[in-house]
């Protein structure tokens, strides 16, 4: 297998906007079929398990609308805590440790997601 046979079209670059609306899709993760999502912000493209570290529930307030308001946190509707959009690391509010990150590739105008990757919960 070379790395780009791992490598699974997700969206295309445009439709992800900085702090905009994240592109939802389903990932293998612990044996079990999970909704992750991806997001830009800054710039760049990143994704993450679609699971709050405090208690395993979803994070988004509205359907693919992650960002708080200010467009600078990835905000837990449910239990208000918040975490970095660029490393998934928690910075306030109950959580417990950082969201998993999940491996995305941006190359001629196509979002990627690598579904070899091994699905990590970001270390702080």
């Amino acid at each position: 297998m070379t790395p780009a046979d791992d490598l699974i079209p997700l969206c295309n670059s445009a439709d992800l906007q900085d702090a905009g609306r994240a592109v939802p899709f389903d990932i293998n993760y612990a044996g079990q079929t999970c909704r992750a999502f991806a997001i830009r912000w800054q710039g760049r493209v990143h994704a993450y398990l679609n699971r709050c570290t405090h208690v395993a529930m979803e994070l988004d307030w509205q359907p693919d609308r992650f960002f708080d308001d200010s467009g600078q946190w990835l905000l837990c509707a449910t239990h208000g805590a918040h975490y970095r959009p660029d490393t998934g690391a928690c910075q306030g509010g109950p959580c417990r440790g950082g969201l998993v990150r999940i491996e995305l590739v941006e190359d001629r105008g196509v979002v990627h997601w690598r579904s070899q990757y091994p699905f990590k919960p970001v270390e702080f």
